[in-house]
């Protein structure tokens, strides 16, 4: 734990709590792609009802805005939806008690009528549930799962009390009949250890791959195969264990799942019927995995640290339909070993240029990206951060603080907050920021300072809250602080993203954010602009609103006239 807390700049924190975020990223890291902030997910303080943290996970995103809801309908037309709970307890052993409070506080969670007092934070979730349970006609795969991980230092025994106490936990919740499963999940130090060495390593996956051929020698490449996979033998290189879909390894693919439009709806109905089956591999283009490491035994291979670049939709397809696969289903697979980058990009481009794909989309998660990634990293070790372009690619990388690593969505929302002035669609309407990726943003011409100045600040005000120089009831309103700040430091009208005068305004106020001093008087200053709009009540205000981000506009265009 110790490391953790040294990456993650949580030392100035009392023990229990710092135990509280190592548990929250054990145990809801398992179940999302990219990096994600621990103090979006733990509750733990007066009315937290008996739990530590709540993660919300809805169509692979972490959400706490209940308004986020109605947009993943709109967009995807589905809720695929997890509840993970989690309580810690720093002992030497399980106690059946701790455990039948833990349980009732999850109980009580679901209750239209809750008993039990509820923090700001809880509340704020009981809303994102209630949300979700009013759009259950749009149930994916049935009712959501529920995962309550207990989390301790001790040794579980299995004795017949706490067995009893863990059969009566999932017992009465799955009498509400709200969920499709339910775990209770007990975690002892040593699953802790070993939720930590998976944290830190790449996916790794071995499988049997019989029917295949292999490719001849080519530049780049270690290795290659072409081949037929069945489809339950598939499902293990794109599943974790629950039956989940990785999405993390779909990044480097360029598009994301597409729902049931007209092709993936073919392809469903090829699967449904008992007569088409058996033909999906001579109707399907396939798909394609690259790996960092492959090994092989006759025909038992091991990849580790893979992508699949090509292939999203089907894998997507034969993941909804995995019920209905035999061995008799064969998906065409591309494997490719490489450690090579420009070979990377090269199979990434012309295995999507196959799809419709456009031009700017390849350009921007690709070579953009890659100048991204080479750019924070060439500044100073003090002034470095990282930029995740591939999911959890600094998981296993030591002696980097965490907290500097960006992932393309937080640089996304923070970039779109700050440049584009659209706050309010960084949680509610991201998708739609989506969409103008290669128009808007990460424009191939685009300079790189917006960007790291976008990450830089969104990565100091999470310094400030975690370190409590700014009140953490703030974080509901960190997009609209980081437009505050920019309206203060670089006022609008803003010069072109691909021109020098943007480089320019760019420069001084990356020094004023490296400086202690000077970042915290700019976030102060931003945050009463914020609080000044929402008349000091941020709970009640409108935010993530258009008509909010305008009253704040306003407010920093009048305060510096």
């Amino acid at each position: 734990m110790t490391e953790f807390i040294a990456e993650q700049g949580l030392a100035s924190l009392a023990e229990d709590k710092q135990f509280e975020h190592f548990a929250s990223f054990l145990t809801v890291g398992r179940s999302l792609s990219e990096a994600f902030d621990t103090s979006d997910t733990v509750v733990g303080s007066g009315g937290d009802t008996g739990i530590d943290a709540i993660a919300i996970i809805v169509n692979g995103s972490l959400v706490d805005d209940d308004a986020v809801i109605q947009e993943f309908v709109e967009r995807n037309g589905y809720l695929d939806v997890s509840f993970i709970f989690v309580q810690t307890e720093r002992s030497s052993s399980f106690e059946t008690a701790k455990i039948g409070q833990f349980c009732y506080g999850v109980l009580d969670f679901f209750k239209d009528e809750p008993s039990l007092p509820r923090s700001k934070e809880v509340t704020k979730l009981g809303k994102v549930m209630s949300a979700i349970y009013r759009q259950s006609s749009k149930f994916k795969r049935g009712n959501p799962t529920c995962r309550l991980y207990y989390v301790t230092t001790g040794v579980w025994t299995g004795d017949a009390a706490l067995e009893a106490r863990r059969r009566a936990a999932t017992d009465d919740l799955t009498a509400l009949r709200i969920f499709r499963s339910v775990e209770f999940i007990p975690v002892d130090s040593e699953g802790i250890q070993r939720l930590n060495r998976e944290s830190r390593n790449s996916v790794s996956r071995e499988f049997d791959f019989a029917l295949k051929a292999v490719v001849p020698n080519i530049e780049g490449v270690t290795e290659s195969y072409v081949g037929l996979l069945p489809a339950p033998e598939f499902l293990r290189l794109v599943e974790d264990e629950n039956h989940e879909i990785l999405k993390g390894i779909f990044y480097d693919n360029v598009r994301d799942w597409q729902d049931f439009n007209v092709v993936n709806s073919e392809m469903r109905e090829t699967l449904t019927s008992g007569a088409t089956r058996s033909r999906f591999a001579l109707m399907n283009n396939g798909v394609t995995v690259i790996a960092k490491t492959l090994r092989t035994t006759a025909n038992r291979f091991y990849i580790e640290d893979y992508q699949v670049v090509n292939g999203c939709q089907t894998s997507h397809v034969l993941h909804d339909q995995r019920d209905l696969l035999d061995e008799t289903v064969m998906v065409p697979l591309r494997l490719i070993a490489t450690r090579d980058d420009e070979v990377i990009s090269s199979i990434v481009k012309a295995t999507n240029r196959q799809t419709e794909v456009r031009e700017e989309q390849l350009l921007a998660l690709s070579d953009f990206q890659k100048k991204l990634e080479t750019y924070f990293g060439a500044f100073p070790d003090d002034q470095r951060l990282y930029y995740e372009r591939r999911s959890r690619q600094y998981n296993s990388v030591g002696g980097i603080e965490k907290t500097r690593v960006i992932t393309p969505g937080g640089l996304i929302r923070a970039f779109a907050s700050m440049f584009l002035q659209e706050p309010h669609r960084a949680t509610r309407s991201y998708r739609r920021i989506l969409d103008r990726v290669g128009s808007d943003l990460f424009v191939p011409t685009d300079k790189l300072e917006p960007y790291y100045v976008a990450a830089l600040a969104s990565y100091r005000l999470e310094y400030l809250f975690r370190n409590q120089i700014l009140p953490t009831e703030y974080r509901s309103a960190r997009y609209e602080i980081l437009l505050a700040l920019r309206l203060y430091e670089m006022p609008s009208p803003l010069p072109k993203m691909n021109s020098n005068a943007i480089e320019r305004m760019c420069k001084p106020l990356i020094e004023k954010l490296w400086s202690a001093a000077e970042s915290e008087r700019m976030f102060k200053r931003a945050t009463d602009a914020v609080l000044a709009v929402a008349n000091g009540d941020l709970e009640s205000a409108p935010l993530r609103t258009e008509p909010f981000t305008d009253a704040l506009m306003a407010v920093a265009i009048q305060s510096r006239a």
